[in-house]
């Protein structure tokens, strides 16, 4: 069993900004497998279902961004998965140019609070990312107000034909390793 847990940060408020890319990849993924993320458990919204063969639990951490380890902590104990081999993780990654994927199997949390939840309380940096290039911040611009910002309709563009990569990602991952995976898509 995976769990595949998108980030963002609850609220109509908050939708479709950047720091929301993994609440909206998993929108995207739910949608094309025919899952329903709307089961409220674990400080998370949540939705079984399968996925490459392999039964998938997908999540959304209501719990706002930088407390996003209280919902996957819960989740994997319930669950008790081994979380180095069967927790994926989808985020935003303002290191990337808009719309570039890049897969790790482990590492810091690189700044990102979320993340840092995460390793936190699992209590390890061993599980899988897949992070989603929303580019990086002006010079003028304060990070939290360009994370918590909307894209560009160009940028929205590459953003909404990213997500089935990332779709496409998960699948690999599921079926043929992290491995196979990181040389596909890095």
């Amino acid at each position: 069993m995976y769990i595949i847990a998108g980030l963002g940060n609850p609220s109509s408020k908050y939708e479709h900004t950047r720091h929301n890319v993994g609440f909206d990849a998993i929108d995207y993924i739910a949608d094309k497998h025919g899952i329903k993320v709307d089961i409220a458990k674990h400080k998370a919204l949540c939705g079984a279902g399968i996925i490459g063969g392999h039964k998938v639990v997908l999540i959304k951490p209501q719990t706002f961004m930088n407390l996003s380890g209280e919902a996957i902590a819960a989740i994997c104990n319930f669950y008790k998965i081994d979380t180095e081999e069967e927790l994926i993780v989808i985020y935003d990654d303002i290191s990337l140019d808009v719309g570039r994927l890049r897969l790790r199997a482990k590492g810091s949390a690189g700044g990102h609070n979320g993340i840092k939840s995460i390793i936190n309380l699992i209590g390890s940096d061993k599980f899988k990312r897949i992070k989603t290039g929303v580019g990086d911040k002006p010079a003028q611009y304060d990070l939290a107000d360009y994370v918590l910002g909307h894209f560009s309709p160009a940028e929205r563009k590459i953003i909404n034909e990213t997500f089935e990569k990332v779709d496409e990602a998960v699948e690999c991952i599921i079926s043929e390793g992290m491995d196979r995976a990181m040389c596909k898509f890095n």
